[in-house]
């Protein structure tokens, strides 16, 4: 069975997804890929992985950096989970590049390149907005790309943050 709840935050609203132990999906309602993890057949519930969510997502639109993250139960490719990790890894109020992490993932892969598109795809398809912090990858040359919820959402998460220097 799955789970879902919602959440308001300063941004608008926020659907949490979870398998009732880990939280499985994070969006802001209406955006790209909204609802990915999702089945179909979900009851809304408060759940521990909720309010622990909840509580993170409180801090985080308080302008603060949450010290911890929720379970997360993040169920795909082996390819898009190692650079969601990546992700994951971007300190608050940090960027990097999906340059970058294409090569970093080549190095994981033992390749000599691997595609900064493909990296792309997979940063697009984050089922975990936000606590998964893909709004803090840039394009080259510091540009803003695209972002499932939004460049306006990704623009004021990154001011959130105290990220500045990015080209729009």
């Amino acid at each position: 069975m799955q789970y879902r709840s919602h959440y308001e935050s300063p941004l608008g609203g926020i659907t949490l997804a979870s398998d009732g132990e880990a939280l499985t999906g994070l969006w802001f309602d209406g955006q790209k890929y909204f609802g990915s993890t999702l089945t179909g057949e979900e009851e809304e519930k408060d759940l521990v992985v909720f309010d622990q969510t909840r509580k993170w997502l409180d801090l985080y639109f308080e302008g603060k950096k949450p010290d911890f993250v929720p379970k997360l139960g993040l169920k795909t490719t082996f390819f898009r989970e190692a650079v969601w990790r990546i992700l994951l890894e971007i300190p608050y109020g940090q960027t990097t590049t999906y340059g970058a992490i294409a090569d970093r993932m080549a190095r994981q892969m033992g390749r000599s390149s691997m595609s900064a598109q493909a990296v792309g795809g997979a940063v697009g398809h984050n089922p975990v907005s936000v606590i998964i912090p893909c709004h803090r990858v840039l394009g080259s040359e510091r540009g803003l790309t695209g972002y499932a919820g939004g460049i306006e959402k990704k623009i004021r998460l990154l001011e959130l943050e105290g990220i500045s220097g990015y080209r729009a």
